[in-house]
């Protein structure tokens, strides 16, 4: 049978990994694809001929989410899976210098936009017993970024965002038992998002040391490439989320995840 499936956020890095899995797997109808620039998206639409269509626009417009799932129930009838990617990390702040404008804003982005996305696909996830894969962050178990050695503060906003989709995850699972649902870290991936870490968000809002970490990450090559978490989250969307992991919060790199990493 062939699939259909929504990825937000493809425009490059995990996004654009994701839809590159997809496309490449046999039972894969069509990937709709959603970001605000028109040509990455064309180029992938190119790239992946007849595989891959899109929806230009912010994730956090209502009006952006209704349009896809509306273009997915008009045009192919049935939906299986949704990669919920588009996240943003600014405002990097500590709480001393919250502007809630900007907390505000970020949730529309990391958060609210899935919930929104989730409310509007569900009724064509149910009819194909569909899987919902959100890419969540370590940020969202620590109170420092990624991973226990780095000493870092100022990401109190996205790691409450990445938090509530862990909850949302487990969540959906709970309450709707037609559908699952889980949600992934990703690891340090080589992204624009590290990019601004380092020469953005960083110089200003993070530690020396911690700083130097991920300098040191990219400097030496050890960033994960964007293909390792987007190969995982393609996988679950496409062989189906494990009723044991259903609801679920793991790291990409769990064992129990091993078997979607190829």
């Amino acid at each position: 049978m062939s699939k259909v499936f929504l990825v937000t956020g493809v425009s490059r890095g995990i996004g654009s990994s994701i839809v590159e899995k997809l496309c490449s797997i046999e039972t894969t109808k069509i990937v709709i694809g959603i970001a605000r620039s028109k040509d990455k998206l064309e180029e992938l639409k190119t790239q992946y001929s007849g595989k891959f269509d899109y929806i230009c626009g912010d994730v956090s417009d209502e009006e952006t989410i209704t349009e896809a799932v509306n273009f997915i129930e008009s045009k192919y009838k049935r939906l299986d899976g949704i990669v919920a990617n588009a996240g943003v990390l600014d405002p990097v702040e500590d709480v001393n210098n919250i502007h809630i404008s900007k907390w505000k804003q970020l949730f529309d982005i990391n958060f609210f936009s899935v919930v929104s996305l989730v409310g509007h696909a569900l009724p064509l996830l149910k009819q194909s017993n569909g899987n919902i894969v959100l890419v969540s962050s370590g940020a969202s178990t620590k109170s420092y970024v990624m991973w226990k050695i780095y000493d870092q503060y100022g990401w109190g906003a996205y790691g409450a965002s990445k938090a509530a989709l862990n909850h949302f995850a487990a969540t959906i699972a709970a309450e709707e038992p037609a559908v699952k649902a889980i949600s992934v870290a990703p690891g340090v991936v080589k992204t624009k998002m590290q990019e601004d870490i380092r020469e953005t968000f960083g110089p200003s809002g993070m530690t020396k040391e911690a700083l130097q970490r991920f300098v040191d990450l990219h400097d030496n090559d050890q960033l994960l490439p964007p293909s390792v978490p987007g190969t995982i989250y393609a996988n679950l969307a496409s062989k189906g989320i494990p009723s044991e992991l259903d609801g679920a919060y793991l790291r990409y790199n769990d064992e129990k995840l091993r078997s979607f990493s190829e």
